[in-house]
């Protein structure tokens, strides 16, 4: 190649985002588009405006993100089938969970949830076993562990959706209302995310940290569902019968998930820097890039959230601001990513000083997300354990 068509090849433009999707994408793309007028077309008359406006705009966003990972292209279409087979079987009656053996031993959506739960303990050994051992086969054998949880846990999510509508017309809302349900939210998220790193940085050395936090949240969550009998589906109470929970709730675990994933890449970065795994672990770099995307999409999603919750508050309580502690703590997690990213963008923060900060900022947001409710009251109460 002589230099003139070298330089022609360098500055020709690349094809255009929309002219590299292929048949398969804009399939994708079509099947999501059509399942959102199906919905609103049969379920259009129960919606407020802004509800159907939520179910149109997720249309174009998960497709797009179907797009730039490919992977959630056949997990949306497996979702699909199995939820809606679940829901088929059921024929309209709750008491199907019992009486049907696939419902009562696997898609019901408390045993797709203890399912989920018991593939992510799986999950979590083999990539334990895979760091000690140095087996590329155990992390393997891990990472489709946590696919299949994933599966289970959307498909629980979906179902338990449905379920809430038997129980009562009035009854039924998205299962996003309780800490039962956002602990299986903040699990799925927290692996996605982190199957989305592995597959980008093609490194499965990260799973044993990541999937620990994982396994904490199942283990809080089978201790509360038989302590306190927490999966049965109860009545929204007033406050969130709303929906700006629809889209509050999932931005903020959204920020939840990625600033726990960013503490545990952390702990790797920690152990690596001081001598330990260091020929089991990827390079402190990746590590650190990790950690700070990580927090970069924890923080925009966390913004969001908090700025949706202010609007909420307005409309429940009549103001943007009370002061809550639930809205205290939200801010004191905030202003700490805050920092962390202003000083890692004007300061150039690196090293195991962000780590730290890191890792401090997951005991800032468990307490946030979990010891408000356990330890203080408020207009957040309602969230109590």
């Amino acid at each position: 190649m002589d230099v003139a068509q070298a330089s022609a090849q360098a500055f020709s433009p690349a094809p255009g985002f929309f002219k590299r999707r292929s048949l398969l994408d804009w399939l994708y793309a079509l099947a999501l588009l059509g399942g959102a007028l199906f919905a609103l077309n049969r379920y259009g008359a129960h919606m407020d405006v802004y509800e159907k406006g939520i179910l149109l705009l997720a249309a174009p966003v998960f497709a797009w993100l179907g797009w730039h990972w490919r992977a959630v292209q056949p997990l949306m279409a497996l979702l699909a089938v199995v939820s809606l087979s679940s829901i088929a079987l059921y024929g309209g009656s709750l008491e199907a969970a019992n009486n049907r053996f696939l419902l009562k031993y696997l898609l019901s959506s408390q045993s797709a949830i203890l399912w989920m739960s018991t593939l992510f303990f799986l999950s979590t050994l083999f990539y334990l076993g895979s760091l000690a051992l140095r087996s590329g086969t155990g992390a393997s054998i891990g990472s489709k562990l946590c696919w299949a949880a994933v599966v289970f846990g959307f498909t629980g999510m979906l179902v338990r959706w449905y379920e809430s509508y038997l129980v009562g017309a009035d009854v039924g809302h998205i299962p996003v209302s309780n800490l039962y349900e956002v602990f299986v939210l903040f699990c799925l998220i927290t692996a996605l995310f982190y199957l989305y790193y592995e597959m980008h940085y093609r490194t499965r050395a990260l799973g044993a940290f990541v999937m620990l936090v994982i396994s904490a949240a199942v283990g809080f969550l089978l201790w509360y569902t038989v302590t306190r009998d927490a999966h049965e589906i109860q009545p929204l109470v007033p406050a969130l019968q709303s929906w700006w929970m629809k889209i509050h709730v999932p931005a903020n675990f959204i920020g939840y998930g990625t600033f726990a994933l960013a503490a545990m890449v952390s702990v790797a970065y920690l152990l690596k820097s001081h001598g330990r795994l260091v020929d089991r672990l990827p390079s402190l770099e990746l590590l650190d890039d990790v950690m700070y995307k990580a927090i970069a999409v924890g923080f925009a999603f966390f913004t969001i959230a908090t700025i949706l919750g202010a609007l909420w508050a307005a409309d429940a309580w009549g103001g943007y601001w009370s002061w809550d502690p639930k809205e205290t703590w939200a801010l004191i997690v905030w202003l700490n990513y805050a920092a962390w990213l202003h000083m890692r963008l004007i300061k150039g923060l690196r090293g195991r000083v962000a780590a730290w900060w890191a890792l401090v900022g997951l005991l800032v947001t468990t307490f946030a997300f979990l010891g408000v409710n356990m330890f203080l009251s408020g207009l957040h109460s309602y969230g109590q354990l």
